[in-house]
């Protein structure tokens, strides 16, 4: 039963990356067809970016008020109907309306599914989780270009709305598994622990939850910064041809998803803090190769590294959580450091692109080293604060 489990909060996680790539893939579309500004796009993704970062605030007592198999029902469902609604929106204004239920639902989904994986399951599992989320941002683009080849962004939008409801309904079908699988967790002698619903302002106040925050910050600030400007740099700093640089920012996405499941199979032999700290020393070699006045091949195989070192962390940070802080705290701080991350990519990268639009894109390493150089200043003192030694579950 476990196992059944496990494979549909998989199922559910590849649904969590379903609406994440897809507004991108089709917004080029939708802009010319409601005659809209094409730097409008960005206060959609905002509007579902302070969505995801409200609900994984306020996740911790949703989630212990009705438990993560109703949460993760009602929020898969939530985020089919808002993309249902997206393919039927007539204007700016419903979209933005609709990116409301987006984001809320995203958000609940995934500091749900990350918490109760992290307590039951292992590093290799969270890993894989995360894996499965990247096959859902692969799917979505496909749907859309398939529906843009032979009709319009709203059939597009259908059809993701359609995959996201099946898998609603799965989630809907399993609820009662929820129940058994505990009783199962409970005769393999799992403690049980009463979960506790900390305010997210008290736990800020905590020094090892503020470092543990600005993990996750500045780690995905770095994505942030990658999807969004290293095309850009390729273009503006390194004199790369437009169609080229498109063509090797995709090798990023390969080391992101490289790096996932290598995380994954050595789980059983590393340690998550050994993961997670073997990570960030390979971003930051990475990093070093792109500030580096090496040829212009060299440049992909930069980001490439920087992609498969960053990825462990994510999944292993939140695999370390219940460890760090106890199970009982688990949920709370998940959420805590889960709206942080939203922070970073929603703020920072943006604001990256200010600056480099500004000074000019060769910040691009500059702006990679210096929070890869937080990263690891912040693990290493999250760590040492705990006595490097994570607690133990039971």
């Amino acid at each position: 039963m476990t196992l059944v489990l496990l494979v549909v909060i998989y199922v559910a996680f590849v649904g969590l990356g379903i609406p994440d790539s897809l507004f991108g893939a089709a917004w080029p579309a939708i802009y010319a067809d409601l005659g809209l500004p094409v730097s409008l796009g960005s206060v959609i993704t905002m509007i579902v970016s302070c969505g995801t970062i409200v609900s994984s605030l306020a996740s911790a007592a949703v989630i212990n008020r009705f438990g993560t198999g109703r949460v993760t029902a009602f929020s898969t469902t939530l985020t089919a109907i808002a993309l249902l609604g997206f393919s039927l929106a007539p204007s700016l204004a419903w979209l933005c309306l609709l990116a409301v239920p987006l984001g809320l639902g995203a958000g609940a989904i995934d500091t749900a599914l990350n918490n109760y994986v992290a307590l039951h399951y292992h590093a290799t599992h969270m890993n894989f989780l995360h894996c499965a989320y990247g096959v859902g941002v692969t799917i979505s683009p496909f749907i859309m270009s398939v529906a843009l080849s032979s009709g319009t962004w709203r059939e597009g939008y259908l059809g993701a709305a359609a995959c996201q409801a099946a898998i609603a309904l799965l989630t809907i079908a399993i609820l009662p598994l929820w129940g058994k699988v505990a009783h199962v967790h409970e005769e393999q002698g799992e403690k049980d622990v009463e979960p506790r619903t900390v305010s997210p302002l008290a736990l800020v106040r905590r020094r090892d939850v503020r470092l543990a925050c600005l993990i996750f910050l500045a780690s995905v600030a770095i994505e942030g910064i990658c999807n969004s400007w290293g095309t850009s740099y390729l273009v503006n700093a390194r004199g790369m041809g437009a169609g080229d640089a498109a063509g090797m920012i995709t090798v990023y996405y390969v080391g992101v998803t490289a790096g996932r499941f290598l995380s994954g199979v050595l789980a059983n032999r590393l340690s998550s803090k050994q993961l997670v700290g073997l990570g960030q020393l390979i971003t930051l070699a990475a990093v070093l190769v792109l500030l580096a006045p090496l040829p212009l091949s060299a440049a992909p195989a930069g980001l490439f590294l920087v992609g498969f070192g960053n990825s462990p962390l994510y999944p292993n940070m939140l695999h370390l959580t219940p460890r760090l802080f106890g199970r009982e705290l688990s949920q709370s701080v998940i959420g805590v450091q889960m709206a942080a991350s939203y922070v970073g990519s929603l703020a920072l990268a943006p604001l990256f692109g200010v600056v480099g639009q500004a000074l000019g894109f060769w910040l691009f390493p500059v702006a990679l080293l210096g929070l890869s150089l937080v990263v690891i200043a912040a693990f290493v003192g999250l760590m040492v604060l705990k006595g490097w030694e994570p607690r133990r579950i039971c």
